[in-house]
């Protein structure tokens, strides 16, 4: 039965048929192409010479399918740069992955799938990475995209631009939430509820929900328009994930947690375009090494219930025990050992190679936060769960805890380790994350400055605004106030940031869509940082 909804979601399309416009192509090469290829393209996983390319093609009859790939530096695919074959079929959802090799440094491709049939897949744009000449490099940087809270306009704003080289997408790529769970019904926008319709805990649920939120045509565009590293946060698997379990997982009504996890990260596999590798390093020529990491499903130690120390008898009393035991705990970590170890040699690796930056992506906030106390007084009614997650952020500061037990702040141990190995390396520390569904910019310390972090905002996510009933400003206000490591933030928009950088400096846009409530892809910059190399802080 799922695999008739599946088929009859793919072949109809959740949000309706569209063209893929790519500048250069003829229209009958944007246009999707007619069946088989249900999800048009994606690439990922750059390198100066190599790239991942992904399509999923549903053939009308038979157990597997050979595609191929072709590459061409031209709209006329005269000359193959590149090329590959893969075989796919239901064990792996129908999802084909081709790495082709032998492609120049910094250079754009067209490439495109070709059936059995010789019918082809829609034309994607990819990009790889630039060698050692590269004097400045831009990439994008989206998290947080809850389908039901509105549209995409953050991905096609993006996939409108011509300046960027990359997209980074560092987690919370959907939400596992049965419909109505989050956001509730009356909040959905436009009907946008992704199938299935119950929460996602089997592979045929994480599958489906992928073949939803892939139908999306904006989220279509920025794949075929732009290579995507991507990451994963926790609704990827369940809410608030560790290795072990997740807060949206109960053994005793949804099985054994393994099974879910490894469910989870098989869909995840075959409907991205990603390797197998759980982390990696991508040198951007001389100018940065990026690394991409997993804080979520491979080593994290289970976190703390901020909830479960506020049900205590004596609340206060159980705060204090946490923060002066169980918190500062060494053993307890978001990467592992073994990535710790991978993640701190890359970083002195890095700057001996001389690359000018060393970038660090991760899923949740590193920056320290607080929440005063007079944000009691601002809590709106209208949504009881988002005021508790702020009561209880009210609580920890006036326990001396930061805000959020899930992010780094409740692992100040494995944050210490990691911010006295970017200095031991001497490292122009740049740290990316998304998560909270707001922007934020902190400078980072570890007795002394460190690096800088920006914070991504959602693409669609709600965020603090919908715990609060007063002026957004004043709530950023307060919030930079308390919190001495963090600089700016906005606490109210949607969108993503586009992240530039130099030998010299590293500049980086929040840009803000204009709604997610209807279809309208506009943005603009609300708020730059900027980092000058050597000073491991922002500008002031």
């Amino acid at each position: 039965m799922i695999e008739v909804s599946r088929r009859s979601l793919l072949a109809t399309g959740m949000f309706g048929a569209g063209a893929l416009a790519l500048p250069g192509l003829s229209a009958a090469q944007t246009v999707l192409a007619a069946r088989g290829f249900t999800h048009a393209v994606a690439s990922g996983e750059p390198g100066a010479d190599t790239m991942l390319l992904w399509t999923r093609y549903v053939p009308a009859t038979g157990n597997s399918v050979t595609l191929k790939v072709e590459v061409s530096e031209t709209p006329d695919f005269a000359r193959i740069a590149a090329g590959g074959e893969a075989i796919t079929g239901p064990w792996r959802d129908w999802t084909a992955k081709i790495t082709v090799t032998g492609l120049r440094p910094g250079r754009r491709y067209l490439y495109r799938f070709v059936a059995p049939d010789g019918s082809y897949s829609p034309v994607g744009r990819t990009k790889t990475l630039p060698d050692d000449r590269a004097s400045r490099f831009k990439a994008a940087i989206f998290s947080c995209s809850n389908i039901g809270f509105g549209f995409f306009n953050a991905y096609a704003h993006a996939a409108a631009r011509d300046d960027l080289d990359l997209a980074l997408h560092l987690g919370d790529y959907f939400y596992e939430y049965a419909n109505g769970t989050y956001p509730a019904l009356q909040e959905v926008v436009a009907n946008r509820l992704p199938q299935p319709k119950g929460e996602i805990i089997h592979l045929a649920d994480y599958r489906l929900r992928y073949a939803s939120y892939r139908a999306d045509p904006d989220l279509q565009a920025l794949h075929a328009r732009l290579p995507v590293i991507a990451s994963w946060d926790d609704h990827e698997s369940a809410n608030n994930s560790w290795e072990g379990g997740a807060q949206n997982h109960d053994p005793a009504t949804e099985g054994d947690w393994n099974a879910r996890k490894a469910a989870a990260i098989q869909a995840w596999r075959e409907w991205m375009p990603v390797s197998d590798e759980p982390w990696k390093r991508y040198d951007i020529g001389r100018l940065a090494t990026l690394f991409r990491t997993d804080t979520r499903l491979a080593a994290r130690t289970q976190g703390t219930d901020i909830g479960d120390l506020l049900r205590a008898p004596d609340p206060a009393r159980a705060l204090a025990a946490f923060r002066d035991g169980a918190w500062n705990d060494p053993a307890r970590t978001m990467l592992g050992s073994q990535q710790e170890d991978w993640l701190y040699r890359g970083l002195a690796q890095s700057v001996r190679d001389g690359a000018r930056w060393q970038i660090v992506g991760f899923g949740t906030i590193m920056g320290q936060m607080r929440v005063p106390a007079e944000t009691e007084g601002w809590l709106s009614q209208a949504r009881p769960f988002a005021a508790n997650y702020v009561r209880a952020g009210i609580a920890a500061g006036k326990a001396g805890l930061p805000s959020d037990l899930d992010n780094w702040g409740g692992y100040p141990a494995a944050r210490a380790r990691f911010l006295n190995a970017a200095q031991a390396a001497d490292a122009n520390l740049v740290v990316l994350c998304g998560d909270s569904h707001n922007a934020w910019a902190f400078d980072l310390a570890q007795g002394s400055s460190v690096g800088v972090e920006f914070a991504g905002h959602a693409v669609t996510s709600s965020g603090y605004e919908s715990a609060l009933a007063v002026d957004p400003t004043t709530v950023a206000r307060a919030l930079v106030k308390a919190s001495p490591e963090l600089k700016w933030c906005d606490t109210s928009r949607r969108g993503y940031m586009a992240l530039t950088v130099t030998p010299d400096r590293v500049s980086n846009d929040w840009l803000f869509v204009d709604t997610v409530r209807t279809r309208t892809p506009a943005a603009t910059v609300g708020h730059t940082a900027v980092a000058r190399r050597g000073r491991r802080m922002m500008d002031a």
